[in-house]
């Protein structure tokens, strides 16, 4: 984990400063368990009552939570963007998939755009190295490769409101609340498609080109929206023919 070593001064608040700075760029997840206080207090060059004092002042913020016997954690709380009412409600529309889909493009265009600008080389390199182990997954294992190729992208836009929103756009997919895992992976098994869709967003930001860069992400969000009206289509005709079936059987 990147704890860096704490210079002279007030021990303790420099701790919590660079613990919060960490959580708040999204280096440290909530969830996230933090090394021991010892392994963390060797880290980071502190006394270990220091340490206490800063996880103690964190505690109360809200940032960290301890579990008994189990350590200290990156509060959980932290990722609750939505009330659980809001979220079984987009879970029963399918206005909020779209609505879902067309804010992705909106934003994850604009990261991209930025992304191309202001990102570092090793950022770069970081969204490369997604893409080429998209490239080489196995047949149906790219749907958490895609998203966290999208999540790259996000955090080499080095805003952080847009990196912590989208971790929440991406935690409701991922729990199912906007379309099944079934349905993510039959978009993503489209994977030729996909994949030169994903070659086209890397090569406009490797070459550092924002306009092309962001077309490319919304070219991709496009193909999304397209795929799942069609398999919500097939599923309607389905269902449709399945009632003709059983109609034609119980005719006899």
């Amino acid at each position: 984990m990147p704890f860096q070593k704490i210079a002279a001064g007030k021990l303790s608040q420099s701790v919590v400063e660079q613990i919060e700075l960490l959580i708040l760029r999204g280096i440290l997840r909530p969830g996230e368990r933090l090394p021991s206080e010892r392994d963390l207090s060797d880290r980071m060059g502190v006394s270990r009552p220091s340490l206490r004092d800063a996880i103690a002042d964190l505690e109360e913020k809200g940032l960290l939570s301890r579990r008994a016997g189990a350590g200290i954690f990156v509060s959980e709380s932290l990722d609750s963007s939505f009330p659980p009412a809001l979220t079984q409600l987009f879970s029963r529309h399918d206005e909020a998939v779209y609505d879902y889909i067309a804010f992705r493009r909106d934003m994850e265009g604009l990261a991209a755009e930025r992304a191309a600008k202001f990102a570092s080389d090793t950022d770069m390199k970081v969204i490369d190295e997604l893409f080429h182990k998209m490239e080489h997954a196995p047949e149906g294992q790219g749907a958490d490769l895609d998203s966290d190729f999208h999540m790259a992208i996000i955090e080499a836009s080095h805003n952080v409101l847009m990196v912590h929103m989208m971790r929440a756009m991406y935690d409701l997919l991922k729990q199912g609340v906007f379309y099944s895992r079934q349905v993510v992976i039959q978009i993503t098994n489209t994977r030729l498609d996909l994949l030169e869709q994903h070659r086209a967003i890397n090569d406009g930001l490797q070459a550092r080109d924002p306009v092309r860069a962001r077309a490319a992400v919304e070219a991709h969000m496009d193909f999304v929206t397209q795929a799942y009206t069609d398999l919500r289509r097939a599923d309607r005709n389905e269902e449709v023919a399945r009632q003709r079936l059983t109609y034609e059987k119980e005719r006899g």
